[in-house]
């Protein structure tokens, strides 16, 4: 046998889909696009909040800032559990309240005394910042910081002063630590507070903080992390603490005029701007209990693994992610009831999307651009995240039918847009073929990142997916069903 011929067929390979190519150009970006951080926080999709100060010692969700450092004092702290557990839940990093509004600091900060070195907890030797990015690290999670902007506790909080001292710790936490892969800027600001003694009321302007000049000092101290506040600019809030996106949720918004903690912009928040000019997906953050700090009263009140299900179908579903609240007790241990609802939450979710019915079908498309295997429908069951399903530029609707070899149950169907080159669907159908006849089943607005639609159990022998309208021609580069 000739030992050239498997070059040779490579090649032919080779040549012969840059012929079927030639001259079929990929679509152009269609407005704002996700830059390379932004991506990869997509791909995180769902991830743990981790509330834990002086408040947990104290029964409170907001501390005034006169709290004694004395009352910070877990008798079993374990990085490590909090750490496995979010891992066997599936949740793929931890973001850390470092700093909470009552200004106490889970790390030994330079620039207070209002801090863990203070506190009885290991003689003062205690680190809680470390001890998590250690744990996140051994067990394979992105770590994450929240330092809370507000600060009740600090005496020059409202004066120019306090900037600096905001940015000082920022620093610390964003060169101490490790790789940071996001920032959470709360939007709590100002009011009543200790103030180092002042006890009183105090207000701060819009530009109090220049986010301008902080954000400059995260992009060259965390090069790879996105930041997320009220308005971005990387992540935006969704606009609610209830665990839901809006069913139609644009990636995009403009900017110019908001900031962290502006009024009266929540379902702007919810829903985004079809034709927003930045890049600035939505993050759901929500508690696994009613309160984002541990109160022994609220034992019982844990979210159930449904409620946890119907959280996540309305947020990871709906294209945005989801940042769960997972709140230590003051042991400095998760709770065995939260522990128990995350187990049976990530058991449901891994049964319900266990088996990709759609992997194998015979797909086809009413369409598909220039006729080049580049864009046909397959790229979009070949589990591939970088290929599509493409129509040409003029093209804003079209169908992809998927058919089973048998009748199947379709529960759920999962669509997802090829997103580097922007979002595009406004509207779309999902329909099964039942006794030869076409019959709608569901349909929404956006698509996004990602959309999880339930379809009732309806038996079928093919499902078809309809982009009734859409910005620029529509860029399908995954479907699912189960």
């Amino acid at each position: 046998m000739n030992k050239n011929l498997p070059m040779f067929f490579s090649l032919f390979a080779a040549l012969s889909l840059l012929f079927s190519c030639k001259g079929v150009l990929p679509p152009q970006a269609c407005g704002a696009v996700p830059t390379e951080n932004q991506l990869a926080w997509h791909e995180r999709e769902q991830y743990a909040f981790i509330h834990f100060t002086t408040n947990t010692f104290t029964d409170k969700e907001w501390g005034y800032g006169d709290e004694p450092e004395s009352v910070f004092n877990p008798t079993d702290f374990n990085a490590e559990q909090w750490a496995q557990t979010c891992r066997d839940a599936g949740l793929k990093g931890i973001v850390l309240t470092c700093k909470h509004h009552d200004g106490f600091c889970l790390w030994n900060s330079a620039y207070t005394e209002h801090s863990v070195k203070n506190s009885p907890w290991l003689n003062g030797k205690g680190d809680v910042v470390k001890a998590v990015s250690d744990a996140c690290r051994k067990y394979g999670l992105f770590f994450g910081i929240y330092l809370s902007p507000w600060d009740r506790n600090h005496a020059e909080y409202a004066n120019p002063e306090y900037i600096s001292y905001y940015r000082n710790q920022l620093t610390e936490l964003l060169t101490h630590y490790g790789e940071v892969s996001e920032i959470w800027l709360d939007g709590a600001n100002g009011g009543d507070g200790y103030y180092g003694g002042a006890n009183e009321k105090r207000k701060i302007t819009v530009d109090y903080y220049d986010w301008r000049g902080t954000i400059e000092l995260i992009r060259r101290l965390a090069p790879k992390a996105v930041v997320f506040s009220d308005a971005g600019p990387d992540v935006r809030w969704c606009g609610n603490e209830s665990g839901f996106a809006g069913e139609t949720n644009w990636c995009n918004l403009s900017l110019d005029t908001l900031y962290p903690g502006k009024p009266d912009i929540m379902q702007l928040l919810n829903n985004g701007e079809e034709n927003g000019t930045s890049w600035t997906p939505a993050e759901v953050d929500v508690s696994i209990r009613p309160g984002w700090f541990y109160h022994a009263s609220e034992d019982d009140r844990v979210k159930s693994p449904e409620k946890l299900f119907q959280i996540y179908m309305q947020s990871v579903g709906r294209g945005a992610n989801l940042l769960l609240n997972l709140p230590p007790d003051r042991r400095g241990l998760l709770n065995e009831r939260d522990v128990d609802s995350l187990k049976m939450w990530k058991k449901r979710l891994d049964e319900t999307f266990a088996t990709n019915l759609a992997a194998n079908c015979d797909v086809k498309a009413d369409s598909y651009r220039g006729k080049v295997r580049k864009f046909a429908a397959k790229n979009a069951t070949d589990g591939d995240k970088e290929t599509y399903w493409a129509t040409d530029d003029k093209v804003t609707v079209g169908t992809l039918e998927m058919a089973f070899e048998k009748p199947i149950v379709a529960k759920y169907i999962l669509i997802q847009e090829y997103i580097r080159l922007g979002q595009r669907v406004k509207a779309f159908e999902i329909e099964a073929k039942k006794g030869g006849v076409w019959e709608k089943i569901a349909g929404g607005t956006t698509i996004g990142y990602k959309r999880i639609l339930p379809l009732d159990n309806v038996e079928t022998s093919a499902i078809r997916l309809k982009i009734t309208d859409s910005k620029a021609c529509p860029l399908i580069s995954n479907v699912e069903v189960f």
